[in-house]
């Protein structure tokens, strides 16, 4: 499957950091973007679409990135999850990593970085 091909959760708090992250991902040609912007979305918003990639934020309200993270993967245990986070401690990667994220981006975001995840994952 080719990038322009799959469909994208992207779940931060932060409006603008999602319309950052879709517009990196529509100028690589993705097409297919959900979005969420809390914890309890995410969930929801991937039971819906069962994207084929998802970029989370760590720190979202009603339902951290982690809680989000670890729910999906109970239910879904294939599902493909980057941890994005500006607070990007030792202990949050740990976290992560341990509760199944497949990679994990620091913010600011790097344009190169999302989209080499985005082909690799």
């Amino acid at each position: 499957m080719t990038a322009p091909e799959c469909t994208v959760l992207l779940c931060d708090d932060s409006p603008f950091v999602r319309r950052m992250m879709r517009d990196i991902l529509t100028e690589e040609g993705v097409t297919r973007i959900v979005e969420a912007c809390n914890g309890c979305e995410a969930v929801d918003r991937y039971a819906e679409n069962r994207p084929d990639i998802v970029f989370m934020d760590i720190v979202m309200p009603e339902k951290t990135g982690i809680e989000a993270l670890t729910e999906i993967r109970e239910r879904y245990p294939d599902a493909r999850i980057v941890i994005l986070s500006s607070t990007g401690t030792k202990s949050n990667l740990k976290k992560a990593i341990d509760a199944g994220a497949c990679d994990f981006l620091q913010k600011p975001v790097e344009k190169e970085r999302v989209l080499e995840i985005l082909r690799r994952v």
